[in-house]
This record gives C-alpha cells, structure tokens and sequence, in this order.
C-alpha cells in the first residue's frame, strides 16, 4: 500500500500536487540564469511592489513575501517548495526587476562569519 499523499488518501502511484505545482511555477526549469546562495536575501523592489497579488502567482506570491528581505531558503521554507524552484523563482524576477538580491557574505568572508550566517538562517527557518 502507498503512502498517503498530502490529501491523505491512498491512490497507488499518485502524485502529490504539492510538488507538481512549484516545478510547473518554473516550467519544469531546475537551474536558475543567476547562481544564488541559499543564505543571500532578497527584498522586493518598487516596482515588484506593484504586481497585483494572486497566490497561484508564484512571482506574486515571492514579490509579497520578500516585502522585508528573506533569505532564498526562508522562501523555500516558506512556500513548501524546493530549494532549487525557490533559486529558479528568484533568478526570474531578478530579471524581470521584481526583486533585488544581495550577497550577505563576500568571498574572504571567515568561517567563523559563514557559521554566523547559517546560524542565523537556520534561526529563521525555525521560527516558520
């Protein structure tokens, strides 16, 4: 016997539309035009601030999310989606002028900094 779905009913071999919906946000696409760290925030920009919301909008729902900057793995976390579809979601409206992204740490960062950051992530992600 499978195992229920999100639904909670017991079809063999069904799939559940909790995972369907975030990879058809992104067209089926995995990989994001712009590399984006896990850690690195994104707030909403003025005019991702005018898109009208819709939460079957993955670009509506992300603009209204990141209204205070979020990490791309609170996003993930947030919306139940993978971490890679949360970069895919990111990288597009990055492009489009939705939303801007800022690296929280530079390349000569310490570890003890990288541990900070994680540290910090990780307390966000908890309190979802």
């Amino acid at each position: 016997m499978s195992e229920p779905d999100s639904f909670g009913d017991r079809r063999p071999n069904s799939r559940s539309p909790s995972l369907a919906r975030p990879y058809a946000w992104t067209e089926g696409r995995t990989q994001p035009a712009v590399e984006l760290a896990i850690e690195a925030l994104v707030q909403t920009t003025t005019e991702g601030q005018t898109l009208p919301y819709n939460r079957a909008s993955a670009p509506s729902v992300v603009t209204q999310l990141c209204l205070r900057p979020r990490s791309v793995a609170e996003i993930a976390a947030h919306l139940n989606i993978p971490l890679g579809v949360a970069k895919v979601i990111v990288s597009d409206l990055l492009g489009a002028g939705l939303v801007t992204v800022r690296d929280t740490l530079g390349d000569n960062a310490t570890w003890d900094e990288r541990h900070d950051l994680l540290e910090w992530v990780l307390s966000g992600l908890r309190t979802l």
